[in-house]
């Protein structure tokens, strides 16, 4: 029997599990989330051209102003459009923290700047605008068409690294009925998010993770490269015990996997996050254990170690 009639079979006895296909209204979201991703990154293209452009005619304000679109930024190259050359003048355009750098602004846009510098630089401007009402105008619908699922959104926001356009993008790309999912494990291997299980002959081969969705996974990796910075999380403290012999990337999208797996729970039980703590890893293990181990690791490197408890010294 050919394979696609055995599959058939299959299907007419209801053994093959149907594809996830959203509802109407979330593919609608997923098209409105997506197009201003894809637009975000527009505009990250246009700002990242506007500065290769400027630092050609010796214009180099990206070393002095964090964020080149900025108010103060934006004054100065208003300002250069429209005809004004001195770099003295420009600096004085500067606002807040940056007029105690007004020496290095007046060096920054000292430079070769021209008729047709002018007209590259506002057409540049243009379409940055554009992007930006663009993404405005995108977002006012998001949260118009989510304003009934607004409870999932405010849970999900309660997971470290989850902000509100991130927590969007995680219902328009799986949507909120967790029923679709078996558990939170069937959601991270449909989301491709899960550590491969390659083997031959009882040897681990590989442990990629499978292409997955894009959308998502890509969502997922910001979400666990902003909570690996975290401090006082538990998904902090799994990145710190992972990136050593893992990676950063690898520890980042196993943080972006937790991030999943807590997000399948929140809207299946709709309840908040619950962080386990920074030292969850520490105290799973018992205190005997753990001091075993760590004694172990300081005679790998070649010492000897008295330990003393804090109760018989008191």
């Amino acid at each position: 029997m050919k394979d696609c009639q055995w599959i058939c079979k299959l299907v007419e006895h209801g053994l093959v599990r149907p594809s996830f296909v959203p509802p109407r209204d979330i593919r609608q979201l997923r098209d409105l989330t997506r197009y201003r991703t894809e637009t975000v990154r527009d505009r990250a293209r246009e700002v990242n051209r506007l500065t290769m452009f400027l630092e050609d005619t010796g214009i180099k304000l990206s070393s002095v102003v964090t964020d080149i679109t900025g108010r103060s930024a934006r004054a100065m190259l208003d300002a250069l459009v429209a005809g004004e050359r001195d770099p003295q003048v420009l600096a004085s355009l500067a606002l807040g923290s940056l007029q105690g750098k007004t020496p290095l602004l007046t060096r920054a846009l000292t430079g070769d700047f021209n008729g047709h510098h002018a007209f590259m630089v506002a057409s540049m401007l243009r379409a940055i605008d554009e992007a930006d009402d663009r993404i405005s105008r995108l977002s006012e619908e998001i949260d118009r068409q989510l304003q009934p699922l607004r409870q999932q959104v405010d849970l999900l926001i309660t997971i470290p690294g989850i902000s509100l356009p991130l927590a969007q993008v995680l219902i328009a790309e799986i949507g909120v009925d967790m029923n679709r999912f078996a558990t939170a494990g069937h959601l991270a291997s449909w989301a491709g998010v899960c550590p491969g299980n390659k083997e031959s002959a009882v040897k681990r081969l590989s442990g990629r993770t499978r292409h997955g969705g894009t959308w998502l996974k890509t969502a997922l990796f910001i979400a666990g490269a902003s909570a690996a910075h975290s401090k006082t999380t538990y998904l902090g403290a799994q990145f710190r015990r992972l990136v050593p012999h893992r990676g950063a990337k690898r520890a980042t999208l196993a943080v972006g996997h937790s991030i999943l797996v807590a997000a399948w729970h929140i809207l299946h039980d709709l309840v908040p996050y619950r962080d386990l703590g920074p030292d969850y890893f520490t105290n799973r293990l018992r205190k005997e254990r753990q001091t075993r181990r760590l004694i172990a690791q300081l005679a790998a490197l070649g010492m000897d170690v008295t330990i003393t408890s804090r109760e018989q010294t008191a």
